[in-house]
């Protein structure tokens, strides 16, 4: 049985691992066929690789925030009410997305590091409130927090298939780390809709469109 004390530190441990830790993926990095890795920014232009660059930083800051969200909403899972089977259950599952996160964050940072591009200056404040969103959720229950999972990961995955039309055509690199992204959200929506999520309220959508919305904006460019 986790306490509460217990699962506060593993959420703590999670926000300085996720904002000040080098990540280090469970899967190996998804490549284009055919091209090898030391070929990542062959015919980019110096354009091509800022606009690469910027898109991929935003990519970053949702993983950021994907972090956040399933570290929060699987303490709300621990601490809440509820049989200590049901919450655990709910836990583990969010910690299994969570992991695959992690493989995200990692893959943005070195493609990030490969573009000579940098992380948002502002993650801090976007863990901050994202994670203080998912406590939230979590709080609602159980089938609300997986609604707002099958939410999230399905506004994810329309942004990275935007992001797929807006990269530069030859940065390949960069293309299939999105496409594998794009993969996985759409998986994780679907596992949380089979575990009985809830539909979320059009209003509740549209405000996490509008927030989601504002953080890209500002993340593409700070």
């Amino acid at each position: 049985m986790t306490t509460f004390v217990d699962a506060s530190l593993i959420a703590a441990d999670s926000a300085l691992r996720t904002l000040f830790a080098p990540h280090r993926a469970s899967r190996p990095r998804p490549t284009a066929p055919g091209v090898p890795p030391t070929a990542s920014n062959d015919g980019l232009s110096d354009a091509d690789k800022a606009l690469a660059g910027a898109l991929m930083r935003v990519n970053h800051v949702g993983e950021i925030c994907a972090q956040a969200l399933y570290t929060s909403q699987a303490l709300a899972a621990r601490t809440g009410p509820g049989s200590t089977r049901t919450k655990e259950e709910l836990a583990r599952h969010l910690d299994a997305a969570g992991q695959e996160e992690t493989d995200h964050l990692a893959w943005c940072k070195q493609r990030l590091d490969e573009l000579g591009s940098r992380p948002s200056l502002l993650n801090p404040l976007w863990y901050a409130g994202a994670f203080g969103i998912g406590l939230l959720a979590g709080r609602l229950g159980e089938r609300v927090s997986l609604g707002f999972v099958v939410e999230t990961e399905r506004q994810v995955e329309a942004h990275l298939d935007g992001h797929m039309h807006r990269l530069p055509a030859h940065d390949h690199a960069s293309r299939a780390i999105v496409a594998q992204m794009k993969e996985d959200e759409a998986r994780h929506a679907r596992e949380a809709q089979r575990a009985g999520a809830a539909e979320l309220p059009l209003p509740v959508q549209a405000i996490m469109k509008t927030a989601a919305k504002v953080m890209t904006t500002v993340a593409h460019r700070i």
